[in-house]
């Protein structure tokens, strides 16, 4: 039988000026019978234990923290109902807006990006809206996009999470979002080695305009021997995807794009992006992604570099993006967001 573990979080916010606290529950479920191996192309897949990524060669469960669940188990969140779909992540799906830089498609294949994500609360009011800061690899042609993506999403989608909390978030798909893929651990496909509680945990902290920023670090990276995708917390690997799941993938990702992401309501309404104003370049009043890494085919961590990207953005009455210039305490950096709102379709 499977550890129950509670965590009461509660959030301070600041458009309200009140407190949120939401219970959420997480399982301590044996490593070897967590949803993952529930995908036909997982039932005689070997638990990853060491990763060779950037070259370093790491291993699972470096935790310090009293959160976590006993050895040989690794902590699930419980969420919506998994047979029944959340809105897909898709430019080609109306009601999506975007506010990004990605690389161009020029035939360069990447083995993984890095970057530090500030962190926001946002108030979203109506039930279906999502706000999402980022990053997305991708391969494949239209109809057969394998897609892996992590950041932070705020949802109220009763399906995902149903509250106003900036969480850390996962999702993947490998058809274009047509009949794979889901958020977190919804569905058999992402491994979770770690036993810290993580995937879809609120964060500690949001930064606060004008005042301070908070950020974190978070990794996607091809490991260098099995050729699965890695997904790395700070410096916590959280778990994998497979190569199995993938089609193109498996082959590295010809597409890295980070930024921000809304959905749109039934009403027609967009909610805010990042921290709900335009770009600064003062990251105390902004959203923004900074450090921004990729590593490339051979396995090397290198800076994005400005002339090799893209500035890609929707409306630009509710959502823009914002090179911010390259410095030593920044790197590559750029900032994004809006109040977002009737912003067409």
């Amino acid at each position: 039988m499977a550890l129950h573990l509670a965590l009461c979080i509660c959030v301070y916010l600041l458009f309200t000026q009140s407190a949120q606290c939401n219970i959420d529950e997480y399982d301590c479920i044996d490593i070897y019978k967590q949803p993952a191996f529930q995908h036909p192309l997982l039932k005689n897949h070997k638990i990853q234990e060491t990763f060779n990524l950037d070259g370093n060669i790491e291993r699972s469960n470096k935790y310090s923290t009293q959160e976590h669940c006993p050895k040989g188990t690794v902590a699930i969140l419980r969420q919506g109902n998994e047979s029944q779909s959340v809105r897909l992540n898709s430019v080609e799906f109306y009601g999506q807006h975007y506010a990004a830089i990605e690389t161009m498609q020029n035939g360069t294949i990447y083995r993984g990006a890095e970057a530090e994500i500030s962190i926001h609360e946002l108030l979203i009011l109506t039930n279906g809206q999502y706000s999402k800061s980022q990053i997305w690899l991708e391969n494949g042609h239209a109809g057969q996009v394998n897609s892996i993506q992590a950041g932070w999403t705020i949802s109220v989608h009763p399906r995902l999470y149903g509250d106003n909390i900036t969480r850390l978030t996962i999702y993947w798909t490998r058809d274009h979002y047509q009949k794979t893929g889901c958020y977190n651990t919804q569905c058999p496909g992402f491994v979770v080695v770690s036993r810290k509680l993580i995937l879809g945990k609120g964060f500690w902290g949001s930064s606060v305009y004008g005042q301070k920023s908070l950020t974190f670090r978070m990794q996607v990276i091809q490991d260098g021997s099995s050729g699965n995708w890695v997904l790395k917390f700070f410096d916590e690997v959280v778990g994998y995807w497979p190569k199995e799941l993938f089609t193109h993938l498996n082959k590295g990702a010809s597409l890295i794009t980070f930024g921000g992401n809304t959905y749109l309501s039934p009403s027609g309404i967009s909610p805010p992006m990042g921290n709900g104003h335009f770009p600064m370049t003062d990251l105390k009043k902004t959203a923004y992604f900074k450090n921004i890494f990729v590593i490339n085919s051979n396995h090397k961590k290198v800076y994005l570099e400005n002339k090799k990207t893209r500035l890609v953005a929707g409306t630009y009455s509710c959502y823009r993006v914002t090179y911010l210039d390259y410095l030593k305490s920044t790197g590559l950096a750029f900032a994004f967001g809006g109040p977002g709102g009737q912003c067409g379709f």
